[in-house]
């Protein structure tokens, strides 16, 4: 098998649209030895698939009909052509994916799972360099596309803020971005102002990756979030059509539920519930493209009203940094999230989400941090798989997806089997 035995797996039940359980008894085994096949090869409860099964889940999903319908996007040429902006190879909004799209991205990090664990090394993108232009703060999601470049192989040249850079002087976007492409072979950018990334790529046909645009989109985010969501639902037994997704905290300045509420209306049925303080709705034409494929948006006023039997709780942090008339100040206590809250409405498999940083400072009624010990809480796992999207990301748009599987080496270093001493049981199952 050139791939992975939980890649493979794991594109199987994708391309069929099953669940665990459905799966499981679509090839006739017993659902725990399908649990043990899709854990990683690192894990002690690891088992290899017979080769029979293997044999048998390529049959069904080389079914003529099945064939023809997932090979459709193949045939309609290379990932990166088709999210291409204007026939440049740049990643600015979740609007360049379709359903496909997206899942053929979800493949490539897959492919990139082993070498995010610190099992395997790749230097696919040796001699490349990324610019790491961050004019607003970032911790994560500037670490974390510089970590996921460099283990592709490749080096990362960063700068931070507005202070340190030419464009204090008076340099426009146009001269900036022109100067950086000369200097490296992909940009990441994050800016205050919305629409600024895209003033960005304009200037420049390097790749350009939108790394947040003030209240605007966060696409990458957006994408770890719902490779995060399929990937909780996979263990779960669960499909992302038809479930139901609550949105909680600033919906309006929060740029990471515009790209994600969008990315998940690309599934059917959804049914979407949006819980925010007055003022912070979700803007209306969000919600209106949102509601396409018969999926639903409900506004509701109350965390009891909104988290009521929801699969997925996506809490938010509120954006003051953002903030031109708003009174409102953050959350009061009634808009906190906490574990006697998600005991209340929420069933043992709901679970929780938090694009990060939260506020754990007492009184910021944010995600609350008595939630950490509980296997429901997402936001590591969540964090962890920004590494093999980002990843996934750059590949793509660099063109090296398909070498990345040949170019595996083992890891030379001991690493732990779980990255934090505190993680849940769930940790590393998928």
């Amino acid at each position: 098998m050139t791939i992975s035995q939980q890649a493979f797996l794991r594109d199987a039940m994708r391309r069929l649209n099953l669940t665990r359980d459905v799966f499981a008894t679509r090839i006739g085994v017993k659902r725990r030895a399908l649990d043990t096949w899709l854990l990683p090869e690192g894990s002690q409860e690891f088992r290899a698939m017979p080769e029979v099964v293997q044999r048998f889940v390529s049959e069904i999903v080389q079914n003529g009909v099945l064939l023809e319908k997932y090979t459709q996007s193949v045939q309609e040429g290379p990932l990166r052509d088709r999210i291409a902006v204007e026939g440049k190879h740049q990643l600015l909004s979740v609007d360049q994916f379709t359903r496909e799209s997206v899942e053929d991205l979800f493949r490539v990090a897959d492919m990139m799972q082993p070498i995010a664990r610190r099992q395997k090394v790749s230097r696919v993108l040796e001699g490349a360099v990324l610019g790491n232009l961050f004019f607003e703060a970032s911790t994560r999601t500037r670490v974390s596309f510089g970590s996921a470049f460099c283990r592709l192989g490749g080096s990362v040249c960063d700068t931070t803020g507005f202070t340190f850079s030419s464009m204090a002087k008076g340099e426009s976007i146009y001269d900036t971005s022109r100067v950086m492409s000369g200097y490296v072979d992909a940009m990441v950018i994050r800016h205050p102002d919305q629409g600024s990334v895209a003033e960005f790529a304009r200037a420049t046909n390097i790749p350009v990756v939108n790394g947040g645009d003030g209240p605007g989109e966060h696409p990458s985010q957006a994408l770890l979030d719902l490779y995060t969501i399929l990937t909780e639902f996979s263990r779960l037994g669960k499909l992302l059509d038809g479930a139901h997704i609550a949105m909680v905290g600033d919906l309006k300045y929060g740029r990471t539920v515009h790209s994600l509420i969008k990315l998940m209306a690309l599934y059917k049925n959804v049914k979407f519930s949006l819980v925010s303080p007055k003022g912070l709705e979700m803007p209306s034409y969000i919600i209106e493209q949102a509601s396409r494929n018969g999926n639903v948006i409900e506004q509701k006023s109350s965390l009891a009203e909104g988290l009521a039997g929801a699969d997925v709780i996506y809490a938010t942090r509120v954006q003051k940094e953002r903030f031109a008339n708003e009174e409102n100040e953050g959350y009061t206590p009634d808009f906190q999230i906490n574990r006697a809250i998600i005991d209340a409405y929420c069933s043992p498999e709901t679970i929780v989400m938090h694009p990060l940083p939260r506020d754990s400072r007492p009184g910021a009624n944010d995600l609350s941090v008595d939630l950490n010990h509980d296997p429901r809480l997402a936001i590591f796992r969540q964090t962890d798989n920004g590494i093999p999207i980002r990843m996934a990301i750059f590949a793509v748009l660099l063109g090296v997806e398909g070498l990345v599987q040949h170019s595996l080496r083992d890891v030379t270093w001991q690493h732990p089997s779980h990255v934090g001493p505190d993680d849940s049981t769930f940790h590393g199952l998928d």
